[in-house]
């Protein structure tokens, strides 16, 4: 029986791009940063594996599910056409919606980071599509539009590296063992798939993240005595 094997060869390129890109081990910087999770941990709001499990839920929900997810999606699509003007238009609106100082300067160190590194590789796109301050959301759609990433797995692999990011973070400051991470993990994982699913069908006036709490324990965090994370 004759197989073609080209379809499976360069959808295992593209699964291997994702997973470059997610991996812990890209040297972008995004260890350094909890997204307000420490100072939920500090202000007591999180302090056991049950509060952190219902906390990134909520996250998940009111916010990945309503800007981060449905903005790769978006950016993905304009990258795919040289849409310059979508370009940019969405990496303004996901600068113009952070609640804080701490969360707008992730996106945007973490986007330069990025940015820093395709150079290095030979990978940047035209230098006519890339905005003024690409976040790092804007930058993520692109390498995943140039490994050809399909849209959904795009989203579902950034969702995973923001869990394994946050349970890193609590495994660091809570403390959280690597079990109840485990535990965590399993409970998520259908969440994510989900929360894909609803950013996907979500239109534009849907979008915008609905997390004061969050936003709250952000601002707070910008004054802590003392952080082991940026933001």
């Amino acid at each position: 029986m004759s197989i073609d094997s080209q379809p499976s060869a360069s959808s295992d390129l593209a699964l291997l791009g994702l997973m470059q890109l997610v991996s812990p081990a890209l040297p972008i910087g995004a260890f350094a940063w909890s997204q307000g999770l420490e100072s939920a941990f500090e202000l007591g709001w999180v302090t056991t594996e049950a509060d952190l499990r219902e906390w990134l839920e909520g996250v998940l929900e009111d916010g990945l599910s309503r800007c981060e997810l449905p903005l790769l999606a978006r950016l993905q699509t304009a990258w795919a056409t040289d849409d310059a003007e979508a370009i940019a238009q969405w990496n303004t609106w996901l600068q113009a919606i952070r609640e804080t100082a701490e969360l707008s300067d992730e996106d945007t160190r973490l986007g330069a980071a990025l940015v820093t590194l395709l150079r290095s590789l030979g990978l940047l796109p035209g230098a006519n599509l890339i905005p003024n301050q690409p976040g790092y959301i804007t930058m993520f759609a692109w390498v995943a539009h140039y490994r050809q990433v399909p849209p959904r797995q795009t989203l579902i692999g950034f969702a995973w590296a923001w869990l394994e990011n946050q349970l890193s973070v609590a495994c660091k400051a809570l403390p959280l063992g690597h079990t109840a991470a485990q535990r965590i993990t399993e409970h998520m994982r259908p969440l994510l798939v989900t929360a894909v699913e609803v950013a996907l069908q979500r239109e534009d006036d849907e979008l915008g993240p609905i997390l004061p709490g969050l936003a709250l324990g952000s601002a707070l965090h910008e004054t802590q005595y003392s952080r082991l994370f940026r933001s």
